[in-house]
This record gives C-alpha cells, structure tokens and sequence, in this order.
C-alpha cells in the first residue's frame, strides 16, 4: 500500500478475499535510507507538493524529505527513526499517507473494467471488501501495486502510491475512454483535499475506536468501512504498510486538522506521529516490497513472490495485460525470485550485488536496512532460483568489505494482522 503497498498481505489476504542504533540512523539521507527511493518531478507540476497537513507536522517538530513529489515527515524531534520503529510495535503511531493517490470508479461493470488492468479477482470481493492487486504491463511487469475496495457493487475505492501517480492515473483515463467506448458509463473520480492516514500498531484499535460511531475491531483484516469519525465522514480500512494491526483512515484533510489533535491528546502514552523513516524499516521487517525498488515494470508478480495476488478464477481466464507470460512463469517457474537475506556487519543496501559461496554474482539486493527489532541486517533482492532456498549462503561486496549473509524465510518478524 503501501503504500504503497505491496503490502506483504500474503496468507492472511488469501483467508479474507538499542546500543549504538541512534547512530547508525543519525547521518544517513532519505535517498539511501533502507531502500527508500526518492524521486523527483514525478508529479505533474515539477514543484515538490506539500500535503495538507504540512504546517500540523512542521509545528510538532517533524523532519521533511522529498519522496514521491511531496516533502514528507521523515521523523519527529520527539523520536528518533529507532525509538519510533520500536513504539509502532510495542504502542501505535500516526503516518500521514496522504501523498498516495486515492481514487474512485463508478457505475455499472467497474469490476470488469478495472480486472482488464490488474491482475486480482475484484468481481468476487464482498462489497467493503479490499484486496492487493497489481497494476501489469504487456510484458508482465508490475506498473504498481494498489489496494482495491469493493466500497459498493458498483463502486470501486482504490489506493495508489504517489510515485507512479501519473502513470496509473493516466492509464485508468485512457483504459476509461475505450472502455466506455463499449458502450458503458463509468466515471473516474480523484477527490480533492482528501487526506489520508495509517494508525499503525496494538495501541490502533483502542484509539480509533474512542472516536468511530463503530466497534472497529469488528472489521476483519482487509476490511472496510464508510464510518464517522467525531462526526467526520470518513472511510476506514483494516490494512497497513507494518505488519501490525492497524487501519487506514481515508478523510478530508480539513476535518483530519481537528480529528488528529484531538486522538493525540486522547492517547498520550500510547500514540504518536511517526514518519518515513520508521515506515520504511517497519515494512522491511515485515517483508513488504517497495514500489520502484523491490518490484518495477521488468519485474513479473512470479519474481517478485507476488503471484499469491492472481486467483484461481484469473490464473484460468487471464484477460489482464501481460497475462501470458505471467501464467507461464507459473508452469516454468522464474529464472529469478526475489528472497529475504538476514547478514550482520555493513548492511546490504539498494544496488549491492549477491555472489554466491564462490564468488559468482546471482543477484543483486532492492532494499535493506538494520532491524531494530531482530539486531540484524534484513535486506531484499533477486537471486537466481537455484540459490533461492532458504539457508543459501550468500555474500556481499560492500565498503571493499567481505559480509556474508543467508537466504531467510520472510517476513523477517511476523505480522500481526487481525483476522479473527
């Protein structure tokens, strides 16, 4: 999601349809910072974006970067990238996620005409129902990953990250135009001012429930919800980018300056703003791919051990761009896969090359960062299949410095999404 998201939703989509770490933290970039990729121009306009709630973040000490077009909170002067990692897991905390693109498609055969374009079963979602899918190229590479929710039988509510905003909006418009050229009426819709926001955490229930109309720990895990918050309209969605509990709020950025004070103050103890950062290492820990670094467009959703999104109904019928290529992979498998790697030492960062035991390059590494939580490095990337069983020894060249390292089951810590 998550977004980005690939949000590693993995078995549990399926079933609903620190000494010396501060350090390590202190110096480095948000260009380098645990695989995160900052792009520039990728909006429209060439100008970085601010989101709504700029002048709310700036005030409570936060720390921006450019990423996807937008200056973001990276982290808050209350905490530093580990010790808000660290309070996600053990509390909860607040990311605004607002630069994501938040879009809805309306009218009769929505399902058909968004399964043209991503690879996952929507026509079967129960209505408040979300899934991970993937948006495919011709070739069967991954264009971006998306939640999509079922918000009515003939409404669609999707979720997309900022980076690739243009491109898949561009491709909806244009897919729109053709397919109402059959004769059909859907609308395409993008609202503005809309904000939104990822209660990430075992503290989330408790928070977001004081101020629902509704017990919101009776929404399964990829579950959602047309609620109201503190009398506010807003759409809530059990899903994350952390592998913990958690939900993601969709609401205007108006009514979120009043909505966000007010819970903060609510929680004290057990809830706070958190930023880049810890996000960024949060979802390295659960195992979930980055947009642009652990998957792209010469990437197929086999390689990336995505394929769990493609349903039994769209493996048989295909009809989604890259279809062919994509179900073969399936039979024949992948030349590569991407795999977890835990290593200690220097830490394995996007672009470093994996050699095998004998020196060979099989691969090459999409992300990694220093788990605050397991004391090890975890990274991501692309191994050869052959070497991609778990316990293969693997080594890096980094700093001019030997590191070995091991193929490891992912996610690195596990998850802890509400599916019961």
């Amino acid at each position: 999601m998550n977004s980005g998201f690939t949000y590693g939703f993995l078995r549990f989509s399926r079933l609903s349809q620190a000494k010396g770490i501060k350090s390590l933290f202190s110096k480095v970039t948000i260009s380098s910072l645990n695989g995160i990729q900052c792009s520039k121009n990728i909006s429209s306009s060439s100008a970085v974006k601010k989101l709504d709630l700029h002048e709310f973040h700036e005030d409570r000490g936060a720390k921006f970067t450019e990423f996807g077009g937008y200056l973001m909170p990276i982290s808050y002067k209350d905490q530093s990238i580990v010790e808000s990692h660290l309070f996600t897991r053990s509390h909860a905390s607040i990311f605004d996620v607002s630069h994501m693109l938040q879009t809805y498609i309306k009218g009769k055969n929505c399902a058909k005409f968004i399964e043209e374009l991503v690879v996952s079963d929507i026509e079967n979602l129960n209505v408040n129902q979300s899934t991970l899918t993937l948006m495919t190229n011709d070739r069967g590479g991954i264009i971006d990953d998306m939640i999509v929710t079922k918000a009515a039988q003939d409404e669609l509510f999707i979720v997309s990250n900022a980076g690739h905003a243009d491109k898949v909006f561009n491709r909806l418009q244009t897919h729109l135009s053709e397919f109402n050229s059959r004769g059909n009426e859907l609308l395409l819709e993008t609202p503005e001012g809309q904000g939104l926001f990822a209660f990430q955490g075992p503290k989330s229930v408790e928070a977001v429930k004081l101020h629902a109309d509704y017990d919101v720990n009776l929404i399964p895990f990829m579950g959602s919800l047309p609620l109201s918050i503190m009398g506010k309209s807003a759409r809530i969605s059990r899903c994350g980018y952390t592998g913990e509990d958690g939900f993601e709020i969709s609401l205007k950025s108006s009514d979120a300056k009043l909505f966000l004070p007010e819970i903060l103050s609510s929680f004290p103890e057990d809830l706070k703003l958190a930023g880049l950062g810890a996000r960024d290492t949060l979802r390295l820990e659960a195992s979930l791919c980055l947009a642009g670094s652990d998957f792209n467009e010469d990437r197929t959703p086999v390689q990336a051990g995505l394929g769990w999104t493609i349903s039994k109904r769209r493996r048989k019928e295909g009809g989604f761009p890259g279809a062919d290529i994509i179900l073969k992979e399936f039979e024949q498998k992948p030349k590569e896969k991407r795999v977890g790697i835990s290593s200690k030492g220097p830490c394995p960062r996007g672009g470093a090359q994996i050699m095998n035991k004998d020196g060979k390059v099989i691969g090459a590494v999409t992300s990694g960062c220093f788990s605050p939580c397991l004391q090890m490095n975890v990274s991501m990337g692309y191994v050869l299949t052959p070497c991609a069983k778990i316990g293969t020894e693997l080594n890096f060249k980094i700093h001019n410095r030997d590191v070995k390292g091991s193929v490891t089951k992912m996610p690195f810590v596990p998850t802890k999404y509400h599916t019961g």
